[in-house]
């Protein structure tokens, strides 16, 4: 009987993949569900002996099982897009079933956690600290210091919370490693919770990934034998944007309102239910499993670039042609990821910005395109890494919109606790819509609403244009988190790079 192995990963459901499973299945075939590899434009991708076929619909079953098909890929394994990158976090990605504990062990599963279990916890701590390992959620904070912290702080109980609230547009890495490989995520926290002393551990997933909240829930109930004593349980957000905020997030999962905290007290010194917490998200927890594995940490040292060490899953998304998850050594460059490797734009115009780090991140520019992708190369160039999403936008779009989107972006989703982020974000999409005015045409003022932020009497186009940075400024600096601390990234690259786009 052919065996045809075909991903359940959301995406690929989204393009038709359980049809195509049907089909096949009708066909006489062996249909077996696996992850990912992560090529989102050949979904649903069909591999049959090694062989790759993609797109796939229905209608080409027959074509596929009787060689005339002309979606023909090649081995999957050997695709350029494949072959280019050097896959750690997800090594296992096309290749196992999501929800085999056997297909795990066979692939390197639990090693990692054997070998941290026969260490002191100071030592698996000394091996992350070694490694390099960064917050792969955003803030880039290293992992192994924070877990020093927890391990030294005092409290009558230690818990290990996975922020999965992936919120960031064009990001996926999260919830393709949640629906492919979810027992690397919970060997992570284990890994974690060995090393700081900690008893519990909580995995924060939003409600918008239901594939993912059911592949978490049963891999929890297989592999609770394995993990423990440790307990992790999966507890599910509403969608608030500033829960992927560490202390918003922990105050949801206390059952309060999702709003942040003031800091100090650090987390790592008082986080939930005020008690030491580890806070880390799902790659970085998931990154571990490599480290802890014999020559681990020095293999994960050795990649990367300055303070940037090991990998980084790259999510391309937005106008591209080849848009997917591209993990790679820190250090590449935005050229090669936009050109090279993702194939340029979708649409096959120009590209004009590409946005990197979320919807709070910087739009840059072609002309800076040979930046290279590490946390510090980016810092000086005001822009964000972020999550590692990549969303491109060729030359049609407006950047002034752009600007406009990301202050009621922030206004619709700031938790209201401190005043730069709620009113500085309602007075800066004011002050975007005065100038893209020009200070005075009511006729362009895009909604009624606008109608009443008129400019005051003798402003001109300049003065508001000073009034946006001042505002960008207060609300970078006096912000409690980075929704509003951030924000001022999209709108002030935006005005810099393409003031063409906010009117004359």
């Amino acid at each position: 009987m052919t065996k045809v192995r075909i991903s359940d990963d959301a995406l690929a459901l989204a393009c038709g993949a359980d049809e195509v499973a049907e089909a096949f299945a009708q066909a006489g075939c062996d249909v077996e569900r696996v992850s990912s590899w992560g090529m989102h434009w050949l979904e649903p991708l069909v591999e049959i002996e090694g062989k790759g076929f993609g797109p796939v619909g229905p209608d080409d079953v027959s074509a596929v099982l009787d060689g005339s098909s002309d979606k023909a890929v090649g081995p999957p394994g050997e695709h350029p897009f494949i072959a280019l990158q050097q896959r750690l976090t997800f090594a296992r990605a096309g290749k196992t079933r999501p929800l085999s504990l056997d297909d795990y062990e066979a692939t390197g599963g639990w090693q990692g956690l054997k070998r941290a279990r026969s260490l002191a916890p100071e030592q698996v701590v000394s091996e992350v600290v070694r490694s390099g390992l960064r917050g792969r959620g955003g803030a880039g904070f290293p992992a192994g210091i924070k877990w020093r912290t927890v391990a030294a702080a005092t409290g009558a109980r230690k818990y290990i919370v996975c922020n999965a609230d992936e919120g960031d547009s064009g990001t996926f890495a999260d919830r393709m490693l949640m629906e492919g490989d979810p027992f690397q995520l919970i060997e992570g926290m284990a890994i974690a919770a060995h090393a700081v002393g900690a008893g519990q551990g909580y995995i924060y997933l939003r409600s918008e990934y239901p594939h993912a909240i059911a592949k978490l829930e049963s891999a929890l109930a297989l592999a609770q034998d394995i993990v423990s004593p440790f307990k992790i349980e999966l507890r599910v957000g509403a969608g608030a944007y500033v829960c992927g905020e560490e202390t918003s997030l922990l105050n949801s999962l206390e059952g309060r309102r999702g709003e942040v905290r003031a800091k100090p007290p650090l987390p790592a010194i008082s986080g939930l239910f005020g008690c030491p917490t580890v806070v880390n998200n799902v790659l970085t927890l998931a990154a571990v499993s490599h480290i802890l594995a014999e020559g681990g940490a020095a293999h994960y040292e050795s990649l990367g670039t300055g303070r940037s060490r090991g990998t980084m899953p790259i999510q391309l998304a937005g106008n591209i042609r080849h848009g997917g998850l591209f993990e790679v050594p820190f250090g590449i460059s935005l050229r090669e990821l936009i050109e090279d490797i993702g194939g340029g734009t979708q649409s096959g115009r120009p590209v004009k910005s590409v946005q990197v780090g979320g919807p709070l991140g910087a739009y840059i520019h072609p002309d800076k395109f040979d930046l290279p992708f590490d946390y510090e190369a980016y810092a000086a160039a005001d822009a964000l890494i972020g999550h590692g999403g990549v969303v491109v936008f060729d030359d049609t779009v407006d950047m002034g919109r752009q600007a406009r989107f990301a202050m009621q972006f922030c206004a619709e989703e700031s938790c209201g606790k401190c005043t730069p982020c709620r009113l500085g974000s309602t007075r800066g999409a004011e002050i975007v819509d005065r100038i893209r005015a020009g200070g005075r045409q009511a006729d362009r003022v895009e909604t009624l609403a606008q109608m009443h932020n008129a400019p005051k009497s003798g402003r001109s186009r300049e003065d508001d244009v000073a009034l946006l940075e001042d505002l960008c400024e207060t609300m970078r600096d006096g912000s409690l988190c980075a929704l509003g601390g951030f924000t001022p990234f999209p709108v002030l690259s935006a005005l810099r790079q393409w003031p063409e786009d906010f009117g004359k």
